[in-house]
This record gives C-alpha cells, sequence and structure tokens, in this order.
C-alpha cells in the first residue's frame, strides 16, 4: 500500500511536471523534464503534465501558458470576465485569473439582476406559461405560441448575460486565497480546443425559465438549460481543482408544477456534441442532481468522447457520475460517498450505455445505510464496465457481478476494446482514497505555485 508520505510527494511532483507536448514547444526538447518546486511555473502558466489522462495525448493540454503580458489578466466582476473572455472566437493564447467570486447575474455597473428582470419586456410570465400549458387542456403537444416564444425571449436575455464563452489555448483559473469562483454562471467551452480550467467554484448554475416537455417520460419534465462547465464539440480540456455545487439553491427548494419538480439546474459538468480528450481530475461535485453526461445522445460522436475522470470526490450527487455514452472513459481513484445530502438521495454512480467502453478501476465507495452495491451502476445492456480493485465500504467488491446477478435483463458487459495508458497518478490501492482526498480535491487547496496547501 502506498503510504501517505509518498503520495503526498507525489503529488508535488505531479504538479510541476510538464507534458513533453510543451517541452518541446518551449524549445527544450522532446525529453522527459521535471522542474524543481521553486522553479515551478506559478499555477496560472502551468500545463497538463504527461501521461496525465485523455487531455495529455498528442500535442497534450497548454492552455494559454504562452500568453504574452498583454494577455494575461486579472478580473473580478462578471463585466471583466466578458471582456477578457471577447467573442470566444480569438485563439490567441490568453490566460485569466479569476480573483474573488464573480456573480453572473449582475449587468455591466455590478446591479444585481433577477429572474424578473431577465423577463421584463418580453410578456413572459410563469403563471401564464401554466395555464396555457397545462396537459389538461394542452395535451401532450410541446409548447408553442405566445408565451412559449416569450419565454425563449427571456431565455435569450438571461443566456447573453450568464454565458461565458471560453475561446482556445485559454486558462482560466482562481487566484489562491480570495475563494475565487463564479455564481449563477455557465462556462460553455464549445468548438474550440486546448483549455485549461483551475481552481474555480462553480455554483448556483440557474435556469430562470425551464422549459415544460410533456414527452419527456411518460409524465413530462421541466427541463433547465445551463451547465456550470459545458464541453460542446471541445478538445484538450482540463478541468483540476474545481468545487461543484447547487449551493445555495438545492434541488428540495424546487417547486412542483403539472406534478413534476419546476428544475431549474442541468450538469455540472457535460461533455457532449463529439468532445474528445479530456481530463477531469481533483475535482468535488456536490449537492447537484444530473452531474455529468458524457455524450448527449446515443449518436452523438463515435471516434470521440475519450474522456479520463480521476481523484475526484462525489458526495450529495444523485446519479450521473457519469452517464457515459459511445466514448472510451477512465475512471479511476475517485472517492463516491452515497450518503444523502441536503435532499440529493443517489440514485446510481457510473451509467455505461450506448456501447460506452468504461474502464473503471481502483475507486472507493462509501455505501450508505439503505442503498445496495448492486444498484452502484447502470446500463442500458450495450454498455462495458471493465477494471477492478474498487472498494465499497473499504473491502474489493466486484460492482459489476452485484449489478448483473441483480437484473435479469440488460447486463452489463465486463470487457473493453481499448487500454488506458494515460495513467499518471493511478495508485492500485483504493483504501486510502477517502482520507487522502478529503482535503486535496476542490478549489482553494492550490497554492500559487500549483501545489497542494498542508
Amino acid at each position: 500500500m502506498t503510504s501517505p508520505t509518498h503520495r503526498r510527494s507525489t503529488r508535488l511532483r505531479r504538479t510541476v511536471l510538464l507534458s513533453a507536448a510543451a517541452v518541446t514547444a518551449a524549445g527544450l526538447g522532446a525529453v522527459p523534464f521535471v522542474m524543481n518546486a521553486s522553479a515551478a511555473a506559478d499555477l496560472a502558466h502551468q500545463v497538463l503534465p504527461a501521461k496525465d489522462g485523455w487531455a495529455a495525448e498528442g500535442s497534450g493540454t497548454t492552455g494559454g501558458s504562452k500568453a504574452d503580458s498583454a494577455h494575461v489578466h486579472t478580473v473580478s466582476d462578471r463585466a471583466g470576465l466578458m471582456k477578457a473572455l471577447g467573442t470566444g472566437t480569438d485563439s490567441t493564447p490568453k490566460i485569466i485569473r479569476i480573483s474573488g467570486t464573480i456573480d453572473a447575474n449582475t449587468n455591466d455597473a455590478g446591479k444585481k439582476l433577477t429572474c424578473a428582470d431577465y423577463a421584463a419586456g418580453t410578456g413572459y410570465s410563469l403563471s401564464a406559461y401554466l395555464k396555457a400549458y397545462d396537459p389538461a387542456s394542452w395535451g401532450k403537444r410541446m409548447p408553442s405560441g405566445t408565451q412559449e416564444r416569450a419565454r425563449d425571449a427571456a431565455k435569450a436575455k438571461q443566456q447573453k448575460n450568464i454565458q461565458f464563452r471560453v475561446p482556445s489555448n485559454t486558462t482560466l483559473v482562481g487566484v489562491p486565497g480570495t475563494k475565487a469562483g463564479i455564481v449563477g454562471g455557465t462556462l460553455l467551452v464549445q468548438d474550440v480546443n486546448n483549455v485549461i480550467i483551475r481552481n474555480l467554484t462553480l455554483s448556483a448554475t440557474e435556469d430562470c425559465f425551464p422549459q415544460w416537455d410533456p414527452t419527456d417520460g411518460s409524465t413530462g419534465n421541466w427541463n433547465s438549460a445551463y451547465d456550470s462547465v459545458g464541453l460542446r464539440g471541445a478538445t484538450h480540456v482540463w478541468a483540476d481543482h474545481n468545487t461543484f455545487s447547487d449551493a445555495p439553491g438545492f434541488d428540495r427548494g424546487n417547486k412542483t408544477y403539472f406534478g413534476r419538480p419546476y428544475q431549474v439546474h442541468d450538469g455540472a459538468l457535460d461533455i457532449t456534441k463529439g468532445s474528445d480528450l479530456v481530463t477531469v481530475e481533483r475535482n468535488q461535485f456536490t449537492n447537484h442532481d444530473k452531474t455529468m453526461l458524457i455524450g448527449g445522445s446515443d449518436t452523438d460522436s463515435v471516434g470521440k468522447l475519450r474522456v479520463s475522470i480521476h481523484h475526484n470526490v462525489w458526495k450529495g450527487i444523485t446519479q450521473r457520475v457519469p452517464l457515459a455514452r459511445i466514448g472510451q472513459i477512465h475512471v479511476y481513484n475517485n472517492y463516491f460517498d452515497t450518503t444523502p445530502l441536503n435532499g440529493y438521495e443517489p440514485k446510481y454512480t457510473i451509467d455505461s450505455r450506448a456501447k460506452a467502453q468504461v474502464v473503471a478501476e481502483h475507486n472507493h465507495w462509501k455505501l450508505s445505510a439503505g442503498h445496495k452495491v448492486a444498484k452502484l451502476l447502470s446500463g442500458d445492456g450495450t454498455g462495458s464496465v471493465a477494471g477492478g480493485g474498487n472498494y465499497v465500504n473499504g473491502a474489493v467488491t466486484d460492482l459489476v457481478a452485484a449489478y448483473n446477478t441483480a437484473n435479469s435483463s440488460k447486463k452489463m458487459k465486463t470487457t473493453v476494446n481499448w487500454k488506458p495508458v494515460n495513467t499518471a497518478g493511478l495508485t492500485a490501492s483504493a483504501a486510502g482514497l477517502p482520507t487522502e482526498l478529503a482535503n486535496s480535491t476542490g478549489a482553494g487547496v492550490l497554492t500559487a505555485s500549483g501545489t497542494t496547501a498542508k
């Protein structure tokens, strides 16, 4: 078993290890290169280490590390962040340092905006919407007409205000010691390449104007629009040491209309539309329902959706950790705590469907009272979950065998068509993960040098 001291030393070396691609780009030659701690790049200039998950494949992920001084920005409000990001199409390398907490629901002068402000002038009101599309009179048709157009107009006003489009070759990083983060905003990483998002608390991403879909399921559902971070057609993305949460507006506070919860939250970090070569590590995901979607449909993008998910903590999560379709997904050294929290009651953790090829190894689950090992996985009978060394409550457990024993149909496949090679940081024993990850994950634990604060 790896000692805690050795693991801390490994983490320290890992934070200062440059990828081979970055070394080559710097003109230092294609050789292994490790900087000592005193010579390490600062947090904002660090790049993804070599072999650190799928995002290290090929050219690696360097974000805005090559930015010149004119393209290094420190921002502390919504207007400043919008200005630094620009239109989202300028691929000039840039570093954006977020200092403090940015409220996305503010105008350019910093005035707080509410849902009523976005609805003003559009003709939308929730009461009129509910009256127009009551299933008792409207039926199971999708909403259309005056109130649906008004909802779209109000939604467009909110989206323009809270959506931050992240361009290629960008590093977004929280300034250590400032409680850096974004409240109520959505980072859209769409059709771009080479992005780093680190050390941010991303919370309370809420849609003021959910749409009623009477065709969603047998009874219909309210669907919201915004992820805290949404990857759509994005490649080479590294999400590291962030904290995702619905706080302070938990789902238990949602009202019910047409017999269904009025859901204002969508995903925490969704990876769809052919996104590829993504590493998600050392984050904390908490207080959320539909947490991580990999592949937005059963036909999303064959040959893409290659994602590594490692050393994250999941607590107070209902489902989709992750829900995986089609791709090659490596899930290792994560800690899943299934204890109910703030009204979030776990349904399952990993869902493998639409021929997804998941390798889940050396993870640790805390199974709370009333939950069963057989319910930790989910699938449609076409997906695979391979790998071993997974712990449940301190004992090595075969999750797939438990799932298949409990399901007479739609059994989980146990073989995959690929083998993980980018496995930096992988430890062979998951026994110590609850302790190791408790204080080394999420926003606020990195220092200015990128090392984990003790």
